[in-house]
């Protein structure tokens, strides 16, 4: 047997790492911006990390979740006193996918509604709200988009205040489109949304699985407009590498036994990861770091030739260009040895761990602004 190949994978075989950087067999190193869609939130083998999982590795064999484990309630805790969410509640789960379909199940149980609005370029992972986000790829809704879900132009207040009415169940929004580009919704067009579902009792669904856990600068990318969203939905970033979701669920909803379920969902391990991940953002100041380090770098692209566009809130960054990202990408992972991401035809997606220093950005800036000079005078 081999592996169902759907994933274009790059020649490089990595064996170690620390912090923003990784080695392959041959002992070349490598500048990691990209972070694994970015989950490496703190750096990669963190020793805070190693040891907060390293302590749990013996419970691995006696898990269930129908038992008590003390460690969901200090993830709980500590999650709710630094996102700012302490009067909201957590439901632990094993991805961002998952996130969203216990939040779209949470939104249908709360209003006896069917009808999703979602957003044009969105990605909600590979749920029932997946959608085509970009031009090469070809996932599509499996379900009647005509009956359950309405795609709407991203960030226009007018579609959606036109769509809206007493039959909508949920309004879905990335915090920061990821799939998409790295489109940021305005804080209007979030005040917008928040407004019309309290007008029509429908929920706000805010999906920071790639956008939250201080990857902005502040925990949640929504939080810069002022909003509170009836639930959230994490992962990613929650367990710097290790499988991990939760959905945040606001007071207004009722919970009761048997309401939502999960195998694996807060397991010791899962749990260990993700306190250590919230432990590290606050000791290390890591959101502070996100956004002077995300600022210096926005400012620095928007002056290299050939870019078209820079979009992106501390250290999710969108460098739109004018001719396809195939050349720049290859550029820097085979010739200066640095990992990006990208989307579409012409993004390149910056999403390194929160712990980039100055000094490795300035690697990446400079690296880029030559590759970029090289393939322009081609």
């Amino acid at each position: 047997m081999k592996p169902f190949d759907v994933y274009p994978l790059l020649d490089v075989e990595p064996v170690k790492a620390s912090g923003c950087w990784l080695w392959d067999k041959d002992g070349n190193k490598y500048l990691d911006l990209y972070g694994g869609h970015a989950v490496i939130s703190i750096g990669h083998c963190h020793p805070h990390y190693i040891k907060k999982i390293e302590g749990q590795l013996e419970r691995i064999g006696f898990y269930s979740n129908s038992v008590r484990i003390p460690l969901q309630d200090e993830l709980a805790q500590k999650l709710g006193d630094l996102s700012g969410y302490s009067d909201y509640k957590l439901f632990l789960c094993n991805s961002g996918a998952e996130a969203n379909e216990n939040a779209l199940k949470l939104a249908s149980f709360y209003n006896g509604r069917k009808r999703i609005i979602a957003f044009t370029k969105a990605f909600h992972g590979r749920t029932s709200l997946a959608v085509a986000a970009t031009d090469n790829q070809s996932i599509v809704a499996p379900v009647n988009e005509t009956e359950n879900v309405l795609f709407l132009p991203f960030n226009d207040e007018a579609a959606l205040e036109k769509a809206m009415n007493d039959s909508v169940c949920a309004v879905i929004i990335e915090g920061m489109q990821g799939v998409g580009g790295v489109q940021v919704p305005t804080d209007s067009f979030l005040k917008k949304a928040k407004s019309l579902c309290e007008k029509y009792n429908a929920v706000l669904i805010l999906d920071e699985v790639q956008s939250g856990y201080g990857r902005s600068g502040k925990f949640f990318s929504h939080q810069y407009s002022g909003i509170k969203p009836d639930l959230i939905t994490t992962a990613k970033g929650m367990g710097n590498g290790f499988p991990v979701g939760g959905v945040l669920i606001s007071p207004k909803f009722k919970e009761k036994h048997h309401m939502l379920g999960t195998t694996f969902g807060g397991n010791h391990l899962a749990c260990a990861a993700a306190i250590a991940v919230l432990d590290v953002i606050k000791s290390e100041n890591l959101m502070m770091n996100a956004k002077g380090i995300g600022d210096y770098m926005i400012s620095a692209l928007r002056k290299i030739t050939g870019v078209k566009e820079v979009r992106g809130r501390g250290l999710m960054i969108g460098i739109e260009l004018d001719f396809p990202y195939e050349a720049v990408r290859n550029e820097l992972i085979f010739i200066h040895r640095i990992f990006t991401g990208t989307s579409g035809k012409n993004v390149i997606r910056i999403l390194p761990p929160l712990t980039l220093s100055k000094e490795e950005a300035e690697i990446f800036l400079h690296a880029f602004a030559s590759v970029m000079k090289k393939l322009l005078v081609k």
